[in-house]
């Protein structure tokens, strides 16, 4: 299926829209939400092919914290920068962040659990979206018998063994399983994104997130408060969790329980309301916000738990781009390859001649991304891969240069 460019249509309003609608019809957890993104950024926007989709949704994976809000983040941050990656944050977490500090806040007047038949009932609909996701996206990656086997042996053991340890060298092994054993697809369907972050700012950002994460243990042991001793905690409990919301939990619950900032009734409560509501379930962070210091409570635990996910997807998204391009390495030897191209013919000429006397072979200036033969006026070649291309664009400059120097030196 063809992507559509980004363009000026593609504003921080408009990305809030579209993830407003899905922040509100969302339900079913991070496999779920994926499915919702995929129906609507492949199949109906065509911001992006299946391929490019499915690579996304592997980098949010392998990161640490909610992979469905990373994943929003990064087409946000693909569509219209930094503002757009805001936007998209902002408009798949508001509601449920705002209904659940709602919540926290109402608890006292109207009880302490939601209804057990609600909960169940969204639990049922959930499966029906995480199958529908699955056989969807399994009919157009695994299309064939070897990744299918390591598709589902993958799922057998993630199965067995649900820790978070256990998905990340399940991720592992079929990663080294694929690069051994199953043919590389072809690199025109990587579509590349367009990220608005330079490396230098992606290698800053990444420094930023673990300097926050060394470093806030120790402001708060220094300056005890609660507002930083909350940001101390949540922050920790966004970049330290692997395999989804539900892992965050045990996290949480040592890190606002035992201090008396929420009692245990309060989080289980807060627990099954944040299920049953649309969106991340991180977003149980305001409502633990909410119950500890009201609104601001609510503000800085989910701004905490959430900036991991800023700061990674930003720091690995231009890193990640270059490495599953093949095609930017090319680029940027071919320009080394346009600076030496020149001098390289020029001293193909015997000493002495003048080189006023081959003005058929012409050196202009490299456009970014060219090969040498694109410094010489070759003739045109037809057909051909671009690596063929080139490589015979090369041969036709050098020989049609060694033919003209031959005969300007008969002539002399």
């Amino acid at each position: 299926m063809p992507t559509k460019p980004a363009s000026t249509t593609d504003s921080a309003w408009a990305i809030f829209l579209i993830f407003l609608r899905l922040g509100l019809t969302s339900f079913g957890g991070p496999i779920a939400h994926i499915s919702y993104f995929r129906s609507e950024f492949v199949m109906r926007r065509a911001w992006l092919s299946e391929r490019g989709f499915a690579d996304l949704v592997a980098l949010c994976q392998f990161l640490p914290g909610p992979s469905s809000s990373q994943l929003g983040i990064a087409l946000g941050l693909s569509r219209a920068g930094p503002r757009g990656a805001a936007a998209a944050w902002l408009g798949f977490t508001l509601p449920s962040a705002l209904a659940l500090a709602l919540l926290a806040r109402g608890m006292a007047a109207w009880g302490q659990t939601a209804p057990a038949g609600a909960l169940h009932g969204l639990k049922i609909v959930a499966v029906a979206v995480v199958a529908q996701a699955v056989w969807g996206m399994a009919r157009s990656l695994c299309a064939d018998a070897p990744r299918f086997g390591i598709a589902a042996i993958a799922a057998i053991l993630a199965l067995s063994w649900p820790a978070a340890a256990g998905q990340i060298a399940v991720l592992g092994a079929a990663a080294v399983l694929g690069a051994a054993w199953l043919k590389p697809a072809d690199d025109g369907a990587r579509a590349p994104l367009p990220i608005a972050v330079r490396r230098r700012s992606g290698a800053l950002l990444l420094g930023l997130f673990f300097a926050l994460l060394i470093g806030l243990p120790l402001a708060a042991e220094l300056w005890p408060s609660l507002p930083l001793s909350l940001i101390n905690a949540f922050y920790r409990a966004g970049a330290l969790v692997f395999g989804g919301g539900h892992v965050v939990l045990p996290l949480l619950q040592a890190a606002v329980v035992p201090p008396g900032w929420v009692d245990n009734e309060t989080f289980l409560a807060g627990y099954g309301l944040a299920q049953a509501v649309p969106g991340p379930l991180f977003t149980f962070a305001a409502f633990l916000g909410a119950a500890i210091s009201g609104w601001t409570g609510a503000a800085i635990c989910l701004l905490a738990i959430f900036a991991p996910s800023f700061l990674l997807v930003a720091g690995v998204l231009p890193f990640w781009e270059s490495w599953r391009t093949p095609a930017a390495r090319p680029r940027r030897v071919g320009r080394s390859q346009c600076r030496r191209g020149g001098p390289a013919i020029r001293r193909m000429v015997p000493p002495g001649m003048d080189q006023r006397h081959i003005p058929a072979v012409r050196l202009r200036p490299c456009p970014a991304g060219a090969f040498g033969a694109d410094a010489v006026e070759a003739p045109a070649l037809a057909g051909g891969g671009g690596r063929r291309r080139r490589g015979l664009a090369v041969q036709s400059a050098f020989l049609t240069t060694i033919e003209r120097i031959g005969a300007t030196s008969g002539k002399t």
